[in-house]
């Protein structure tokens, strides 16, 4: 090599070139080095000749030294390496020269200066998280637009609007969420808001509600089957929700109803995006974003011992309780117009409600929620003989009860003040709890303390409910 190096057409053709080079023997001492290798460290060749890499390593000339690397590896390693003082980025790689014996002869590394391409990836990384970020926005300005007229997201509710809030931030990542709720809440609404303003709102959006498929149908629905897999399956076999979701969105109703054996195979998929078939011998893959949804409390269904709690945490990324309708007061006059606005559509009709059956409705409870609210709304609008919705058309168990009138004939003979005082606020403590079902909501509603609520409600002997 020492030869070869004082040939000055050898060393003419490699001063040409724009990549640095240095040769440096087995022992990694510097024998020479071009014009490039000396410029990106700003130094002159005769500080490099001679010196051992370590050295110059220690010196912060090279970091790290790809030489000593390939010393201590016995191999070719490329690296990325950086200059002391300087914003510089170079990717060098170094090449062993062995002998007759395989021993290192010599050590070529060859740098290349990667920093222009670093700042340019940089802005482009940035370029395209901005653009991200617009695209978001975008999606979001269209999907609005489409529910131009549309009063089912426009909220008044502060527990609503957070929920809503939280919703369109996590819907651009591609993180599993957990949807959480009474029956009739929406969450299948919710579910597809998610989508829509994710960025695979151009692919499929596949729901399966796992209480509605028969338990032994479940499994191929969900993973598909292979060709001849049992008897009566398609020749060919068939493609399951899963890989029909492929690149888009699979929503699980009624998570909770999963099956306990096919939970452990849905953990599977969740954790490696490999799921397979009934009766296939290879896996197939996925790629799907998870939303489940459930009206139970899957905690307490772990400890019961019906669902597994691997997959509970699993799903349990972004949990997002979806409120009831009855913790949501203030939108039910939008909602019942937004349905009414629906079904008079629909069945060709100019139904309006009366003030009296609205304000009726706000102060109903609502088992069924939303749902329950549609339906209402809907038969409302067939059965109506006239155009006005009045209060005595609303369902019996709809219509609030009378509050009864005051008489001293409802108290014992002979109760004193003091007895029919306390007999009053005892059955007004007893339904307001009744109503509002928490000590704290209860004593907000009367305009007492908690402290106060909770010594008349052991005064009464009235049985505490687990507070929510």
């Amino acid at each position: 090599m020492q030869e070869l190096l004082k040939h000055p057409y050898f060393t003419k053709i490699l001063n040409a070139f724009s990549d640095g080079v240095l040769i440096s023997d087995g022992e990694g001492h510097v024998l020479w080095l071009n014009t490039a290798c000396a410029n990106f460290s700003n130094k002159p060749k005769s500080f490099f000749i001679g010196k051992s890499v370590y050295l110059l390593e220690e010196l912060g000339i090279f970091k790290p030294s790809v030489t000593k690397m390939v010393i201590e590896k016995q191999a070719l390693v490329s690296t990325v390496q950086t200059s002391e003082g300087k914003d510089l980025r170079f990717i060098v790689t170094g090449y062993p020269i062995t002998d007759e014996d395989g021993k290192i002869d010599c050590i070529i590394a060859q740098t290349k200066d990667i920093t222009e391409i670093v700042h340019t990836t940089n802005e482009l990384e940035e370029t395209q998280a901005l653009l991200k970020r617009y695209s978001q926005e975008i999606a979001k300005i269209h999907y609005e637009k489409n529910l131009a007229g549309s009063h089912f997201f426009i909220s008044h509710s502060p527990i609503y609007q957070a929920m809503l809030n939280t919703v369109d931030k996590i819907a651009p990542t591609d993180s599993t969420v957990l949807l959480s709720g009474e029956t009739g809440v929406g969450k299948n609404v919710i579910a597809r808001r998610i989508h829509e303003l994710s960025e695979r709102e151009s692919e499929p959006f596949i729901e399966i509600n796992c209480g509605a498929i028969p338990e032994s149908l479940i499994e191929s629905e969900l993973f598909g089957y292979a060709k001849g897999a049992f008897t009566g399956a398609n020749k060919g076999g068939k493609a399951g929700l899963i890989k029909l979701a492929d690149k888009g969105t699979l929503f699980f109703d009624e998570i909770g109803e999963l099956p306990i054996h096919l939970q452990a195979k849905l953990l599977q998929f969740l954790q490696e995006k490999k799921f397979l078939p009934v009766g296939a011998t290879a896996y197939h893959s996925a790629n799907v974003r998870i939303i489940a949804a459930t009206n139970l409390e899957l905690v307490e269904e772990v400890k019961k011992g019906n669902f597994r709690s691997d997959l509970f945490y699993r799903l349990n990324v972004l949990p997002i309780r979806v409120p009831s309708l009855r913790e949501r007061e203030e939108d039910i006059a939008g909602l019942l117009q937004f349905h009414l606005d629906k079904y008079n559509k629909k069945h060709k009709r100019s139904c309006r409600l009366t003030s009296e059956a609205v304000a009726n409705l706000q102060t109903y409870e609502w088992p069924g929620n939303i749902r329950e609210l549609e339906n209402l709304m809907e038969r409302l609008v067939i059965i109506s003989s006239g155009d006005y919705i009045q209060l005595e058309d609303l369902p019996l168990h709809m219509k609030k009860e009378e509050e009864p009138s005051f008489h001293l004939a409802h108290y014992g003979k002979g109760d004193s003040l003091t007895d029919i005082l306390e007999s009053v606020e005892k059955d007004i403590i007893g339904k307001a709890y009744a109503k509002f079902k928490t000590t704290r909501k209860t004593a907000e509603q009367l305009g007492i303390t908690q402290s106060l609520l909770m010594r008349r409600l052991k005064k009464y002997n009235i049985k505490l409910q687990r507070d929510n």
